[in-house]
């Protein structure tokens, strides 16, 4: 994939942040967290709409009606990407332990997380069903290897392939998607560039473009999709820059 456009607005981003000032700065951070919590919960069932997401995070208003279950994911997650967030501030490299704890986050008070699953498990509507148990312990460790020298990779391509080989081992019973997600912005985070949010409208375009990876071995479908998402949210981060900059 040519990323050369892409490149061109993230240099034009890069040189330019530090005109945005911490305020701006926050308030684009609270918008996309509250944004992201909602489609990554969405995408796996959670019914909030995004404006209780927004109560429950940012008001700390209680959301009646609701599934225990849905209200902690959607804390759960804010914790998560506030973990993330340290971890990248500190530019500490992904790793298993920090992987484990990601997703430990994700399911406190839901199920113990961060524990390697030892059942098998199927993915609904999927012609890609994951490796049984001892074909996964295998392939979660050579994972955690490849990371390693894939980071030659544009830093982009790496952050999509982060999210789409751990989903297609599903190494958790559940919240690997979740979990895929959030390391993938965790990868986008520690390279400089920004995070992305799935929109759950478009889970379709999501699923298929992982299935052509993990059944056919294709990750260009996946990158590109992740690349638009990365555009998307430069191109709004260059419109506050330009608007400061005309100020």
């Amino acid at each position: 994939m040519d990323f050369t456009e892409l490149n061109a607005k993230y240099e034009y981003y890069r040189k330019n942040k530090h005109l945005i000032s911490a305020d701006v700065l926050n308030k684009y951070e609270r918008a996309f967290l509250i944004e992201y919590t909602h489609n990554s919960t969405a995408i796996e069932g959670n019914t909030l709409t995004l404006i209780e997401t927004k109560l429950l995070l940012e008001d700390e208003i209680s959301v009646g009606g609701k599934d225990l279950r849905e209200i902690y994911e959607v804390i759960n997650h804010k914790k998560a990407s506030d973990y993330v967030k340290k971890c990248v501030g500190e530019n500490k490299p992904l790793d298993e332990n920090t992987v484990k704890d990601i997703h430990e986050l994700l399911t406190e008070n839901i199920f113990p997380g961060g524990i390697y699953r030892n059942i098998n498990v199927r993915i609904t509507g999927a012609a890609f069903q994951p490796p049984p148990p001892d074909e996964m312990y295998v392939q979660i460790k050579n994972f955690y290897a490849d990371m390693l020298y894939k980071k030659d990779m544009h830093p982009v391509e790496f952050a999509a392939w982060t999210h789409a080989e751990f989903v297609k081992i599903h190494p958790f019973k559940d919240g690997n998607g979740r979990t895929a997600r959030m390391i993938m912005n965790y990868q986008l985070l520690l390279n400089g560039w920004l995070p992305v949010s799935v929109n759950k409208d478009d889970r379709l375009n999501y699923y298929n473009a992982l299935e052509s990876y993990a059944v056919l071995e294709d990750i260009n479908p996946f990158v590109k999709l992740i690349a638009e998402l990365e555009n998307k949210e430069l191109v709004q981060m260059i419109e506050i820059i330009r608007q400061i900059t005309k100020q």
